[in-house]
């Protein structure tokens, strides 16, 4: 689907006169964060203001995300991010049109956090893009859902090209075929996303 039409999709239930949340929503390799920018220069050429957050800037450190007292599909789908810092910083402050706080973002490569400001006036469109988007802890959060359907053998391809930090091909894959991919067939299987998404690219 052409990136415009998903655009003009989310404009038609835009109103200017509030904040609009839009969750891109998809598994691992899908082509969330590459919609997710696209959108948002679509919208900034348009003059509404856009702000894009990545979930994966709002997950916890290594030693707690990589606790071995569980399997590690477990691991990664219970222990990785930060919903309520994510909800109590940027959601609720931008519901209730209150002044962002500063946030603490992640820093994958050191391990640490680093921290920035966000200026969000009322009526701006908030882009969230990330896995597992529409599970328990985010109900209700989202004012349109897009969910990024791709084979998970097109997106086996593709973190196999993507994500050379974790090692050769057969690192990649034992990765994914023990943490990631099961976290998501669980997801699937409990929230069947595809379905619950106001829009499936």
């Amino acid at each position: 689907m052409n990136v415009e039409v998903i655009f003009n999709e989310v404009k038609k239930h835009y109103k200017n006169e509030n904040t609009f949340l839009v969750g891109i929503d998809g598994l691992g390799g899908a082509g969330k964060s590459t919609i997710a920018k696209e959108i948002n220069e679509l919208f900034e050429a348009d003059n509404i203001h856009t702000e894009v957050f990545h979930l994966d800037d709002f997950i916890y450190p290594r030693k707690i995300r990589y606790n071995d007292d569980y399997p590690q599909w477990e691991q990664y789908y219970y222990l990785q991010w930060k919903y309520d810092y994510f909800l109590n910083t940027v959601v609720n402050p931008v519901r209730e049109n209150r002044v962002v706080p500063s946030i603490e973002l992640y820093d994958k490569k050191n391990d640490k956090y680093f921290t920035v400001n966000r200026n969000i006036p009322k009526g701006s469109i908030v882009i969230i893009e990330g896995i597992f988007l529409q599970r328990e802890e985010l109900k209700n959060i989202f004012d349109y859902v897009i969910y990024v359907d791709v084979p998970e053998e097109e997106r086996l391809r593709r973190v196999l090209l993507r994500d050379v930090h974790l090692g050769d091909e057969i690192a990649i894959r034992n990765k994914y075929e023990n943490r990631y991919f099961p976290a998501e067939h669980f997801y699937v299987k409990k929230y069947n996303p595809a379905a619950r998404a106001n829009l499936v690219v």
